[in-house]
């Protein structure tokens, strides 16, 4: 709709000279309704891997090699390191040999049980004679198992020179060398499990505020999680993440400082682009319902305050004080105080306008 500001000019005809002719000034106006729109709101955070792993060793002994780089994508299972293994190696055998020994002294043992069980029941020895015999025998058994437990035992150690990913990911640091000593205080490495990947970040009061009107108990933290928007990624660069994530967890509690709930947003990352320690802006598209939504060109600033012209039944144009919130979508400011629907008001050109600027309107043609 246009509006239009009459002004006239006299000229003298008797001169010989055109008289001007009427000038006309105009103004864009709309009429205040409520609306639905989508806000986004927007977190700062900071990409970790769904599972970032420190990877150190389980043995002592000398580094032999190194068979990744940092930055690698591995796969579950993949070697990553190689440590010397030859004492490992020779704690096996030696396992092995006691375990032999302890396998022959049971073996003795059974025999003589048996034996002395028969001629017990000959009468040819006492029961003492038996218990004894008895007794060595379950010495003996006891002697295999631990025997037994060793030689396990010096299998996981020597397993233990050979340190593999237990989860896919990418290999961080390696502030080890081949040769140096290492022992189970030394960190080899970090791996980020990045098949998955968490944006912390804390939800604003406006948020919280929204889900303590709605009654919000414990019980209700999942589905109220499956109800919320898709997230977006934004990296620092401004390159929009091509996956969406979804806020996977919730703490229970409001942070009394912060009025905030930490939450954890999941972002597939079946490509591995995203690394652990990207930082970036996880963006949320909440609606506002019934909600009264003007052009930012349609609001002056004076000082601290912000004006709308508001146009009377007279056509005459009068400054109203609004509050007004930021949509976020660089055009458009959501009116919390100030106007009602129904209202007329100036937006392009609203910088011009005067107070009391009477303002007129044409016929409307076809």
């Amino acid at each position: 709709m246009w509006a239009w500001m009459l002004g006239a000019a006299v000229g003298l005809a008797s001169c010989g000279v055109d008289e001007p002719k009427e000038t006309l000034s105009s103004f864009e106006t709309m009429t205040v309704e409520k609306s639905n729109i989508e806000l986004p709101y927007k977190f700062s955070a900071r990409m970790k891997g769904q599972n970032d792993v420190t990877v150190t060793p389980q043995v002592s002994g000398q580094l032999m090699k190194i068979c990744v780089a940092e930055g690698q994508q591995v796969k579950q299972g993949q070697t990553l390191f190689i440590i010397d293994s030859r004492n490992a190696q020779l704690d096996l055998e030696a396992a092995q040999a006691n375990l032999q020994a302890a396998l022959a002294q049971e073996n003795s043992a059974k025999l003589e049980y048996e034996s002395n069980k028969n001629l017990y029941e000959k009468k040819i020895v006492s029961s003492y004679m038996l218990n004894n015999s008895e007794n060595s025998y379950k010495q003996a058994q006891a002697a295999v198992a631990q025997a037994r437990a060793s030689v396990n035992r010096a299998k996981v150690n020597l397993g233990f020179c050979t340190i593999t990913a237990n989860v896919s990911g990418v290999i961080g640091e390696i502030p080890v060398r081949t040769g140096d000593q290492v022992s189970p205080m030394t960190q080899l490495t970090m791996l980020s499990g990045n098949t998955t990947m968490y944006a912390e970040i804390s939800v604003t009061e406006a948020i919280v505020e929204a889900m303590v009107k709605e009654g919000m108990n414990a019980d209700d933290v999942e589905k109220y999680m499956a109800n919320l928007p898709p997230a977006t990624f934004v990296m620092k660069n401004g390159t929009e993440y091509p996956h969406k994530g979804r806020v996977v967890s919730m703490t229970g509690v409001v942070n009394a400082a912060t009025g905030s709930l930490t939450c954890k947003v999941s972002f597939p990352n079946p490509d591995g682009h995203l690394y652990s320690g990207i930082q970036g802006t996880v963006v949320m598209n909440f609606a506002e319902q019934g909600v009264i939504v003007i052009p930012q060109f349609a609001v002056v600033r004076l000082q601290d305050k912000s004006l709308v012209y508001k146009v009377q039944s007279d056509s005459t144009a009068t400054a109203v004080d609004v509050k007004t919130e930021d949509t976020g979508n660089g055009k458009d400011f959501i009116v919390i105080s100030g106007l009602n629907e129904g209202d007329k008001i100036v937006t392009t050109g609203a910088n011009n306008v005067i107070e009391g600027m009477k303002v007129l309107y044409p016929e409307e043609t076809e």
